[in-house]
């Protein structure tokens, strides 16, 4: 699953679009933790367990919303973002949104096309040849509740992993 926060993905057009597409999660603040992090805020500094909260709250809504593409048919996403809000006093809640899209990668001498693209183009895939899905979105999914594991990320020949 490609995921950018532009609006295009350079080397690729876009065949269909399934619409909005998110993730979301609200979570309560632990109040050992908080004590904790308000004595070491006092020192100035990184507070690892809030920085640990919130980067496993992005990554849950990422694999929530990826899920939710991947049942629409979609194969990327598209002006994807983040919203993180406080609700109330001991609720955060951390959103995940952007447009599911079935993007097709542009080949050798079409106008646009990518190293990546071109590589992508000449590898097998499954289903080639056969039409895109149709670009009617489906119902909204409901959220899974509990772990999940985000979607596998693609890599290429000389592309390093995050």
């Amino acid at each position: 699953m490609l995921i950018v926060t532009s609006n295009e993905i350079p080397g690729h057009c876009i065949d269909a679009v399934f619409g909005e597409v998110m993730g979301l999660t609200v979570r309560s603040r632990d109040i050992g933790s908080q004590m904790l992090a308000g004595f070491r805020s006092l020192g100035g500094g990184e507070l690892p367990e809030m920085t640990r909260a919130l980067y496993e709250s992005r990554q849950e809504v990422m694999a929530r919303m990826v899920s939710e593409a991947q049942q629409r048919g979609a194969n990327a996403i598209v002006a994807m973002r983040f919203d993180t809000s406080e609700m109330g006093t001991n609720w955060t809640e951390v959103c995940a949104y952007g447009t599911a899209v079935y993007v097709l990668p542009l080949g050798e001498g079409e106008p646009g096309a990518t190293g990546q693209s071109i590589y992508l183009t000449k590898q097998p895939q499954q289903g080639a040849g056969q039409p895109a899905p149709p670009a009617q979105p489906a119902p909204p999914v409901q959220p899974q509740m509990g772990a999940q594991q985000p979607g596998q990320s693609q890599s290429f020949p000389g592309q390093s992993q995050y």
